[in-house]
């Protein structure tokens, strides 16, 4: 089994809420640029009306004295672990360096916010990510990226975990407790060749096959799975695995296993996973289609983990763990 490395969440992604909702300056490429998933690209020769057509966030240079800076609601309120500053394809006109504020408000946009640096100045490389650490283990809304003292940034991503406030929820409430948006994390899939775990709790149903957890095609015996943690301990009720755009390439089959380990780490989670309990028992599955399962699940009790196998190979759009938090 290849080695196991913690995926914290993006924070910054739009799909959870995340919002560009100010710059001082984004004359050259709009501020919105900044929080795309998709990756940065280069088309050498696209230009528009203010000049070369870059794909991120760019402010004219700058002829007075100060520095540029642009405003990130985050798509939750989270606990940041790292952030990557990528510079891709941005080289002579770069932002030489950059810092991080960041804020905790109930508002949209933050006007009186109590902003604290989370990262220092930071000398940043051309076409590059820059990997920077973040210590504050506080949460927070909104964050200011300041550049110095102009230039692009092609992207920002936020890496970090969801905080939600569990004491003012109602415990009655049935809800998706594998949901991203209230902090269910992907942990570890054996394959992740056409599309990332983080996908199948995504919030909406999907956009495309792209946007789905999908395997390559399974040439040796067993099958593929993965490792989800629930947002929150709880008893599930129902469960919807959806198929949506996967045709020849969908699951023949598919099974889920439980456990309820709050104190494991991942790594002792992945190593014993085989042996849990079955959630789910082994389910035929159609192409592009919903799949709801109630009377077939099993009464194990309260989990706080998932293993979902795929038999042998292929691709699912959403996954859905309906339930009470305990």
């Amino acid at each position: 089994m290849r080695k196991l490395t913690r995926k914290p969440i993006n924070l910054a992604q739009p799909r959870l809420g995340a919002e560009v909702i100010y710059a001082t300056d984004d004359f050259f490429a709009p501020k919105e640029r900044l929080i795309l998933p998709s990756d940065p690209v280069f088309i050498a020769d696209k230009y528009d009306d203010n000049g070369k057509w870059m794909d991120g966030w760019e402010s004219r240079r700058k002829r007075t004295e100060g520095y540029d800076h642009g405003i990130i609601r985050l798509g939750k309120m989270g606990i940041i672990d790292h952030i990557d500053l990528d510079t891709s394809h941005f080289t002579g006109n770069h932002a030489p360096a950059a810092s991080l504020d960041a804020c905790l408000s109930g508002q949209a946009h933050p006007n009186d916010a109590d902003w604290q640096n989370i990262v220092p100045v930071t000398t940043l490389t051309g076409d590059s990510h820059n990997i920077v650490a973040v210590s504050s283990r506080e949460a927070w809304t909104h964050l200011r990226l300041n550049i110095f003292p102009d230039g692009g940034v092609a992207r920002l991503r936020v890496y970090g975990d969801i905080v939600m406030d569990w004491a003012a929820h109602d415990p009655a409430a049935v809800i998706d407790l594998a949901a991203l948006e209230y902090g269910g994390r992907p942990i570890f899939a054996n394959d992740e060749h056409f599309g990332i775990l983080e996908n199948i709790i995504a919030p909406g149903r999907g956009l495309n096959m792209g946007d789905g957890w999908e395997t390559r095609r399974r040439r040796a015996p067993g099958h593929d799975w993965s490792i989800l943690e629930l947002a929150h301990p709880g008893i599930i009720e129902e469960i919807l695995i959806d198929t949506a755009f996967f045709k020849g390439n969908y699951p023949d089959r598919c099974f889920l296993q439980a456990a309820n380990f709050p104190e494991e780490d991942d790594q002792t989670l992945v190593r014993k996973s085989q042996k849990w309990d079955i959630l789910l028992p082994e389910q035929k599955l159609q192409m592009d289609q919903e799949h709801f399962f109630k009377t077939e699940i099993k009464d194990i009790g309260p989990v706080t983990h998932i293993r979902l196998n795929i038999i042998p190979d292929g691709g699912i759009s959403r996954l859905r763990l309906f339930g009470k938090i305990t």
